[in-house]
């Protein structure tokens, strides 16, 4: 894991007193509300609907056991026991207090942690595949990738003030589990034919209101150019894209209206006129920093192993689900899925931070990884462990073996939350788990993604899940719009509208009965993604029609 230096962590202090002197100065009366926003965003605190609350950067979703205990200390100390891992690898604290932040940082730096442009109109936390560095299909670890371009971008003093928010991805597998389709920049970073490494750039992808997935920009570039590019694009971004229009603000818009050819070619041109005065590539800064991505010191050898039989029926469904191969192959991926029954996807409490904190130090070098589905995972694992691990991750709820199943749900904090949702996304997740609650029915149906927005933000990233929920407001009242076929990967699609709003009261039968269709016209060995992608919507809505026809002397009613 990349180590921060002791003028990193004094830096972090620094910036955590100059915050509180701006809190301060808000709080007697000298910065205005509209001022301090400005303050208050670029270091992770927003206004909620019940509360502030501070999102926590993850930088490429790999914490360290003390930070994860650092994050209890902060749930314990500043929230109400627990934290929301959200879907870019951040985690947020939803009941701090404005006065209370300052110091809620200062504890975050002492672990090497802070809030810096978590939010605001700036480039956010640079994420990646939660694999990066143990996936068998990988060409090139991107972490060290990630951690250069997150110190370049990290207050910029040009791209500090961008048209609206700023968000790179990047990927070095084979298979892309970072979306990198789906962010203003993505990069997908891999070998040329003398083995050189070259990345590829896309720009323009995003979600929200307008989805869109990014246009390629640079096909093969040499990777001690990518910070030139990077600067380049976003350059064309911060001087061309519109201020006077939050809703096509964002860098996906410019490239539509310029057309992909048109923006590259302003690209390329401010590349070649400013390549002098771009940051230098620095190969020995970049060593250093790649020195820190290597195999962690694993102290694992002699720990001692329950004997659990290996003819477990539970064991054998976690091993199934929930684990998968490493590059080495003494090791094991282990992932923990953070969606028990009657929490919020993505919850998680001190209590279990602390516990996890203790097991990842012992089983896994002391690293964990957030991933973009709001799960957790141990990356270092020796397979002799495998029982006993199953054992200690059973007794902290972290052992359900639905990786990928349909209660292995993503969802946004929703109206509960959030201040600019229109629906309910929390409730009606419990109740979906509840009604799937059966692993062996789980089993047979087999991996579906399903993702839950309660706003046009899309921060549960619906427009790219095989069943995506939207809530919109109808009058006051929580309606939800289901797509279907989407993908955030390599074969990156944003799903298709199956019909109109549906009221919430049908939402959970409106899904089931998605499931059910699926089940009837599937054929053998046949996934949800390629038996919609052979039929289309066609029997998916002839089934929601006849459903509505017996609905149809119910109070509520589909939606124009």
């Amino acid at each position: 894991m990349y180590q921060h230096s002791f003028q990193e962590r004094q830096f972090l202090t620094a910036r955590a007193d100059q915050f509180a002197r701006q809190v301060m100065r808000h709080q007697d009366g000298r910065l205005g509300a509209d001022e301090f926003q400005q303050f208050r965003l670029r270091n992770g605190l927003y206004m909620e609907r019940y509360s502030p609350m501070i999102r926590v950067a993850i930088p490429y979703g790999q914490l360290s056991s003390a930070q994860l205990r650092m994050l209890a200390t902060v749930a314990d100390r500043y929230d109400r026991g627990y934290g929301h891992f959200t879907t870019r690898q951040n985690i947020q604290f939803n009941w701090v207090t404005i006065e209370d932040s300052p110091d809620l940082l200062r504890d975050l730096a002492t672990a090497g942690m802070h809030a810096i442009q978590t939010s605001g109109s700036c480039v956010r936390n640079i994420t990646t595949d939660h694999l990066a560095g143990i996936a068998p299909d990988e060409i090139v670890d991107p972490r060290p990738w990630c951690e250069l371009i997150r110190q370049w971008a990290t207050l910029h003093p040009e791209f500090y003030w961008l048209p609206r928010k700023f968000k790179i991805a990047v990927s070095g597998s084979l298979e892309d589990r970072a979306a990198i389709r789906f962010h203003d920049i993505g990069i997908e970073l891999y070998l040329g034919p003398r083995d050189e490494e070259l990345a590829r750039i896309l720009a323009g992808g995003g979600m929200g209101r307008t989805p869109v997935i990014g246009k390629v920009v640079q096909d093969a570039i040499p990777v001690h150019e990518l910070l030139g590019w990077l600067q380049a694009i976003i350059h064309v971004y911060n001087r061309y894209g519109r201020r006077d229009n939050k809703y096509r603000s964002r860098i996906k818009i410019l490239v539509n209206d310029l057309g992909i050819e048109a923006f590259t070619q302003e690209v390329e041109s401010v590349f070649e006129r400013y390549r002098e005065t771009y940051q230098a590539w620095d190969p020995e800064r970049f060593d250093r920093i790649r020195r820190d991505f290597g195999k962690p010191r694993l102290d694992d050898a002699n720990l001692p192993s329950r004997h659990i039989p290996v003819d477990s029926e539970a064991f054998r469904r976690w091993r199934q689900y929930n684990t998968e191969p490493h590059r080495n192959r003494d090791r094991l991926i282990v992932h923990l899925p953070l969606k028990a029954h009657g929490t919020a996807p993505g919850d998680m409490d001190s209590d279990t931070m602390r516990r996890l904190a203790d097991i990842a130090e012992l089983y896994s070098g002391g690293e964990i990884r957030v991933t973009h589905r709001q799960n957790l995972v141990l990356p270092w694992v020796h397979r002799r462990h495998a029982h006993e691990l199953w054992c200690l991750l059973g007794e902290c709820g972290l052992a359900t073996p639905n990786i990928g199943m349909l209660t292995d749900m993503i969802a946004c904090p929703g109206l509960d939350y959030c201040s600019l949702a229109n629906a309910s996304t929390i409730p009606l997740a419990k109740e979906l788990g509840q009604r799937l609650d059966d692993l062996d029915r789980l089993q047979n149906i087999g991996r579906i993604s399903l993702k839950m927005s309660g706003c046009m933000n899309a921060c549960g990233h619906h427009h790219a899940a095989d069943i995506g929920v939207l809530g919109v407001d109808k009058k006051g009242e929580e309606w939800y719009q289901i797509t279907l076929g989407g993908d955030a990967g390599n074969a990156a699609r944003i799903g298709q509208r199956l019909g109109p709003a549906i009221p919430r009261d049908m939402l959970v039968d409106g899904i089931v009965l998605i499931v059910e269709t699926y089940l009837l016209i599937r054929l053998p060995g046949e996934s949800f993604a390629d038996s919609l992608q052979r039929t289309g919507l066609e029997p998916y809505r002839e089934q929601f029609h006849a459903n509505h026809q017996k609905q149809k002397n119910r109070p509520h009613g589909v939606a124009a």
